[in-house]
C-alpha cells in the first residue's frame, strides 16, 4: 500500500523546521503565504517582542506552498553565508525611542525594505544603517 505525504503535515514539518533553525520561539515568527504571477509566495515576517514591531526576514516564491517552504528552509540555512549585516537605528512617530534592529540583506536598499515591509514609510524615521564588518 502506498502512502502520500500530508500536504499539512510536511507543511508544519518545515515550518518547525525553520523555527528551530532560526532558534526563535513560534509568536516571534510570521508565515504569511500569498500568490503573485501565479505562484506562491512566502513572506517570513520576525516579530520583535522587545519594541513590538514586524519585518520581514525573507521573500521565497515557488510552485506551491511545499515548494516555498522548502526554499524558505534552504535560506534559513545558509543566510549568513551569503547576505551582509545591517544595523539600522530607527524610531516610529508615536514612540520617540531610538531602537537598534539588525537585518541580513543583499544591499542597504533591501535591508531598508525589510524594515519598512507592511507599514507606511512616513511612520519611521530612519537615523542611520550601517553595513556591519564581516567577522
Amino acid at each position: 500500500m502506498e502512502t502520500s505525504t500530508d500536504i499539512h503535515i510536511e507543511s508544519a514539518k518545515l515550518q518547525k523546521e525553520i523555527i528551530n533553525y532560526l532558534g526563535l520561539n513560534d509568536s516571534e515568527l510570521v508565515f504569511e503565504f500569498g500568490t503573485q504571477d501565479g505562484k506562491v509566495k512566502l513572506d517570513l515576517i520576525t516579530i520583535n517582542p522587545r519594541h513590538n514591531q514586524s519585518f520581514l526576514f525573507h521573500s521565497e516564491m515557488g510552485y506551491d506552498k511545499l515548494e516555498a517552504l522548502k526554499k524558505m528552509k534552504d535560506y534559513v540555512k545558509n543566510y549568513r553565508e551569503r547576505e551582509s549585516s545591517y544595523t539600522i537605528q530607527w524610531q516610529t512617530k508615536d514612540d520617540k525611542q531610538l531602537h537598534t534592529s539588525y537585518f541580513r540583506a543583499s544591499n542597504i536598499l533591501d535591508s531598508l525594505d525589510k524594515l519598512y515591509y507592511g507599514r507606511d514609510r512616513n511612520t519611521i524615521t530612519v537615523f542611520s544603517v550601517v553595513l556591519n564588518p564581516v567577522s
